[in-house]
C-alpha cells in the first residue's frame, strides 16, 4: 500500500496517506478553537515524524487559523530541512459570504502564507459560496493559467455540484483533481449519495477527512469511558461521543481491534488502511495528529496490508454506517 497515488489525472503523485492540519489552527477562530492550541514544538515534531514515516502532502487551509496552519506548516516543513518541490501542499478557500472575485483577491495570501512552497492543489472549501460553481471553477481556472496553483480541487461538494464543477473545468481545459469530504468506516454516506460514484467517473480522487471519526476508531474511547470527560474542545457534545454513540460503533472497533492483534498493529492503522485499499486508488486519506504518536502510526499504516476477507469483514461491520 506504500506505492504513492496519481491525484485525480494531474501528474502529482502523492502517498496514500497525508496529514491533515486543521490542528495547526493554534486555537485561532470559530474554526481553529475546535482543537487545543499545540505549541511550535509540537507542530514542528508531528511534521517531521511524518515526513519521516514516507508522508510526502499536506493540507491545510486558509480558515485554519486564518492562515496560521499555513504559517506553521511552512515553518516546520522548513525546519525540517523540505524545499519547495520538495512535498506536495494543497489548501482551500472559504467561500462563505463571499464571490469568485475573492479566490483570485487571496491568492496572494495564500502563497505569502505558505513562501517559499508552492500552492499545488487548491480547492473550494465548502459549497455556501455567494457565486455560482461555475463562475468558482472559472476563477480557479485563471489561476491555474496565470501559474499561481497546478492543480483545482473542491470540498463538501454533493454529486450534482461536483459534477457542474467538473464539467466547468473540463469547458476549460482542466480536470478536476479531487473532492474532499468526510468519510471512514463510521460514515460512508459518499458510497451510497452518488459522490464516491462520481468522482470515479470523472477521474477526480476522493480526499478522505476525518478518516479516524476524530479519534473514535482508536479503541480510545470505548476503552476508556472517562477519556471524554478529560477531551478538550465540542466533541464531547457529539452524538457520536457519547454512550449511544459508543455503543453504535463499538462492532466495527472490536472488528479493527481482532484484525489489529493479528497484524501486530493498531485499530486506528487497520482503520486507515481499509480507507485507502477498499476502492483501489480512488480514496487517499488526511488523518491529523496532535502527538508524534500519533503522526507515526498514522504513517505506519501505510505498510499495512489487509487480506480481501478483513476487508470485506470491516465493510460488513460497517454498513450501518452507509
Amino acid at each position: 500500500m506504500t506505492a504513492r497515488r496519481r491525484l485525480g489525472r494531474t501528474d502529482i503523485e502523492i502517498s496514500p496517506i497525508g496529514l491533515g492540519c486543521w490542528q495547526f489552527s493554534e486555537g485561532i477562530g470559530l474554526v481553529g478553537r475546535y482543537w487545543s492550541a499545540l505549541p511550535r514544538e509540537a507542530t514542528d515534531a508531528i511534521v517531521a515524524v511524518s515526513l519521516k514515516g514516507g508522508v510526502d502532502w499536506f493540507d491545510t487551509a486558509e480558515i485554519y487559523g486564518n492562515g496560521r496552519s499555513e504559517r506553521a506548516l511552512t515553518r516546520a516543513l522548513r525546519a525540517a530541512g523540505k524545499g519547495n518541490g520538495d512535498v506536495v501542499i494543497a489548501t482551500k478557500w472559504f467561500p462563505v459570504l463571499r464571490t469568485a472575485a475573492s479566490i483570485r483577491k487571496t491568492i496572494g495570501d495564500r502563497l505569502a502564507a505558505l513562501a517559499p512552497f508552492s500552492v499545488d492543489l487548491h480547492q473550494i472549501h465548502h459549497w455556501a459560496g455567494l457565486s455560482r460553481v461555475e463562475a468558482e471553477m472559472a476563477a480557479m481556472a485563471d489561476l491555474v493559467a496565470g501559474r499561481k496553483i497546478r492543480a483545482v480541487g473542491v470540498s463538501n461538494f454533493g454529486e450534482s455540484r461536483m459534477r457542474r464543477a467538473h464539467a466547468a473545468l473540463a469547458a476549460q481545459g482542466l480536470g478536476m483533481a479531487s473532492n474532499q469530504v468526510k468519510y471512514s468506516l463510521l460514515d460512508r454516506r459518499i458510497e451510497r449519495n452518488g459522490v464516491l460514484a462520481a468522482a470515479k467517473e470523472v477521474g477526480a480522487t476522493i480526499i478522505a477527512y476525518s478518516p479516524l471519526e476524530q479519534g473514535i476508531l482508536s479503541g480510545k474511547f470505548h476503552d476508556d469511558p472517562g477519556l471524554l470527560a478529560r477531551t478538550a474542545g465540542p466533541r464531547r457534545r457529539l452524538p457520536a461521543f457519547r454512550e449511544k454513540g459508543l455503543a453504535r460503533s463499538r462492532p466495527v472497533v472490536e472488528e479493527l481491534k481482532r484484525i489489529a492483534t493479528a497484524h501486530g498493529a493498531t485499530p486506528a492503522q487497520v482503520a486507515l488502511a481499509w480507507i485507502v485499499d477498499f476502492h483501489g486508488d480512488a480514496v487517499v486519506a488526511i488523518p491529523g495528529a496532535m502527538q508524534e504518536r500519533q503522526a507515526a502510526e498514522n504513517a505506519e499504516a501505510m505498510h499495512l496490508s489487509l487480506s480481501n476477507l478483513e476487508m470485506n469483514r470491516l465493510d460488513e461491520e460497517s454498513r450501518p454506517f452507509l
